[in-house]
């Protein structure tokens, strides 16, 4: 076979799988959609979701994945990533994350979004404490779990790198080593806000687009707030958490912050009790079970 006959047949073969693929996207999402239209069939009052939307909360994810399969996570984020290389003993290029880290964080939300719609039906329902408190409450935890996810995200890959100034232990204010547990910047806690307020605002444009009976509903723009909330308070109880529940130690031997004891380490902080990923999980449990009954004091009525 020919090099131009070789290259011709693995174009071919890619567009059949792309092909393949997108018939069977469409196939689970119409499948998605009969399960909406019996569910909003039995509760009633609910309205389904389109076989479009389906479409699109499938897809979409999967080019997310297919893409961070490909790439590897890594593009022009590298010089960013070189830089968190020299700070973190256990950096793995590109930023990788394992089926663990996966659950850690996605799994709360996961699990909260199964809830609602088991609870409230497919359909969409805008935030009103005083005409749909179980459904609010809900869509807060969830909102909550993915900002605190964020905030924490943010916080220690753009703070840890771009952060002047050197971090202080949340427990003790002292100055500790780049990559310590529990250590806050001003520039992580920033960013952290920041994340967690991305979420708010993209959480905020869906309840714009596909939420009907906004204008009789209590306002909806608070989300974006408790969206900023969520992730910097996530960010603090992350950071809590690892400053007393993670082992922080520095090897001398490489010269860098490690989360295990090790020969030449020097313990700075904490006990080895929780890893990274646990503690992530219990931030995102406490943020998305304490911070809709709070917001709910304060959130405004229609």
């Amino acid at each position: 076979m020919s090099c131009y006959q070789e290259d011709f047949f693995k174009e071919y073969l890619k567009m059949m799988v792309n092909i393949v693929v997108l018939n069977l996207l469409i196939c689970i999402s119409l499948v998605f959609w009969i399960v909406s239209m019996t569910a909003s069939t039995y509760y009633g009052t609910l309205r389904p979701i389109s076989p479009w939307r389906w479409l699109f909360s499938v897809l979409v994810p999967l080019m997310i994945a297919t893409q961070g399969f490909k790439k590897k996570s890594l593009d022009h984020s590298g010089a960013l990533g070189d830089a968190k290389k020299k700070i973190d003993s256990e950096y793995k290029e590109g930023g990788q994350r394992n089926w663990v880290q996966v659950f850690c964080n996605g799994g709360v939300p996961t699990e909260l979004a199964v809830l609602y719609m088991i609870e409230n039906g497919p359909g969409e329902i805008p935030i009103d404490f005083s005409k749909q408190y179980t459904a609010s409450w809900m869509c807060l935890s969830l909102l909550g779990a993915l900002a605190c996810s964020a905030g924490d995200t943010w916080a220690s890959e753009i703070g840890s790198v771009m952060s002047k100034s050197k971090p202080r232990l949340i427990t003790t204010w002292e100055k500790v080593p780049v990559g310590t547990n529990g250590a806050i910047t001003l520039v992580g806690l920033l960013s952290s806000l920041l994340g967690g307020m991305a979420v708010g605002i993209a959480y905020f444009i869906t309840q714009l687009i596909f939420v009907t009976d906004l204008e009789i509903s209590a306002p909806q723009w608070p989300i974006i707030v408790f969206g900023a909330a969520a992730g910097l308070l996530g960010s603090i109880v992350d950071s809590y958490l690892g400053a007393t529940m993670q082992y922080s130690g520095f090897d001398q031997n490489i010269g860098m912050v490690v989360n295990h004891q090790t020969k030449d380490s020097k313990h700075i902080s904490g006990k080895p009790i929780l890893d990274n990923n646990t503690v992530n999980l219990f931030s995102s449990v406490i943020i998305a079970l304490v911070l809709p009954s709070v917001a709910w004091c304060f959130w405004p009525r229609g």
